[in-house]
């Protein structure tokens, strides 16, 4: 058994002190696109070499445990997610489904409300889908076109919709990080899903005032002429996504809905140019793609050298001091909350990292009179914040990518998943909401 131990985690540090902070030193250099000097899939190759020489064993296993990693289910899954919304994204665009779909939302919505829709419609449809990704995917090209159409800043639509995507992720009772949490703490989904709604609602109340403000001085001259007919994709996806079909499925059919449209409608439109148009937003997704799969086997090294068991055994140690002195629920309910936020900076998987603490999160909260409903709802919370928040995160990647945007710019945007942090921890501090029992 391999003994835990922080030096597991210099790699990490190592990638982050590379990707940030060159695009820091660029950025201080007056350097155009700062953070795009050294590309994060090529910031992480160093910290690669580093995590295959700290691993011990022949060389042949670690490069094997490296490739089990890239070659993880979740890792796979995310990267189809990419490579399908990337097609969608671009087919869409090219035979005027992105246009008629802003359009079509522009005439209904008044332009002082849309970021809040934006957040609301979003949250709508990912606690439908049950999955962020599939959800920014979804909804990113149409927000990104109302983004700017009526002026709006776009880094702050970009958050809008990534925050209503955690929303809804965090509070779908059919999100594998809700599976997770509810199985590993042992408690139901719906009495998991109240916990959370009690939390998670007056952070998102808060988000929402925020973007009305942002967005009240919204300008829209005039709404153009469209096409109602390449809204369908669009409306496919979502109902799609709402009826619970896996969203690899959903995006394959917006795809397909999309072409057979421009097929249909655009004389200049053949085959061949779907085809290209298709690849184009695979290539489109190729930075995010490669640093996911590496990503995946840098957290396999981390993990099988014990970096990840120390911080859980270090929270733990932590905490049973905390207990010694004055044995409050707090103690076991922070220590919950810090060791799945910091083993989600290292696996940068929400569900992995509830998977990893679940047992450990069990025994604290047992130990420290954490009611089950609690500890579930604490553990998918901060998996989630962190998620939301992470440059190198599959959803600040996927929404960045789409928009244009450097992913340490994204972060700061994410309105919502800081304050859910604020009101998750105010929550703990003060002992509310109470669990019923």
């Amino acid at each position: 058994m391999t003994k835990p131990t922080p030096l597991a985690l210099l790699p990490l540090l190592l990638f982050l002190a590379l990707f940030v902070g060159s695009g820091l030193w660029y950025q201080s250099q007056d350097v155009d696109f700062a953070f795009y000097q050294i590309q994060a899939p090529v910031a992480i190759l160093p910290a690669l070499v580093l995590a295959i020489l700290l691993s011990r064993g022949a060389l042949n296993e670690r490069i094997e445990t490296f490739m089990k990693g890239v070659g993880d289910q979740t890792i796979i899954t995310m990267v189809l997610i990419y490579l399908l919304a990337g097609a969608f994204a671009s087919v869409a665009k090219a035979v005027g489904g992105v246009d008629a779909t802003v359009n079509f939302g522009l005439s209904v919505i008044p332009a002082s409300l849309i970021l809040p829709g934006i957040f609301v419609i979003t949250a709508f449809v990912a606690t439908s889908m049950g999955t962020s990704m599939g959800t920014i995917a979804a909804i990113a090209p149409i927000a990104f076109g109302v983004a700017e159409a009526t002026d709006l800043p776009l880094l702050t639509t970009v958050g809008a919709v990534i925050g209503g995507a955690m929303f809804g992720d965090n509070l779908s009772i059919i999100s594998d990080t809700t599976i997770a949490a509810t199985r590993t703490q042992g408690c139901d989904m719906r009495d998991k899903f109240r916990m959370n709604f009690k939390i998670a609602l007056p952070a998102a109340v808060l988000v929402l005032i925020w973007l009305f403000f942002q967005g009240s001085q919204a300008q829209l001259e005039q709404v153009e002429d469209y096409n109602i007919w390449l809204v369908l994709p669009y409306v496919a996806v979502l109902v799609l996504a709402i009826l619970g079909v896996n969203v690899l499925l959903v995006l394959f059919t917006g795809i397909l809905l999309a072409g057979i449209l421009g097929l249909v409608t655009m004389a200049d439109y053949t085959v061949a140019q779907w085809s290209k148009d298709i690849y184009a937003g695979y290539t489109g997704m190729q930075e995010i793609m490669i640093l996911s799969l590496l990503i995946g086997g840098l957290g396999a090294l981390m993990k099988s050298q014990g970096g990840l068991e120390w911080i859980v055994r270090s929270i733990e140690k932590i905490s049973r001091a905390l207990g010694a002195k004055d044995g409050s629920r707090r103690a076991g309910e922070m220590s919950i909350s810090a060791s799945v936020a910091l083993t989600n900076l290292c696996t940068a998987n929400n569900t992995v990292a509830i998977l990893i603490n679940g047992s450990v999160a069990k025994d604290v909260a047992q130990r420290y009179n954490v009611d089950p409903r609690r500890s579930a709802s604490l553990l998918d919370i901060f998996s989630c914040v962190i998620q939301g928040l992470i440059p190198y995160g599959a959803q600040i990647l996927l929404a960045s990518s789409l928009a244009g945007l450097s992913p340490l710019e994204v972060i700061t945007h994410v309105q919502y998943s800081w304050v859910l942090a604020l009101v998750a921890l105010l929550s703990i501090v003060i002992g509310r909401p109470r669990v019923n029992a």
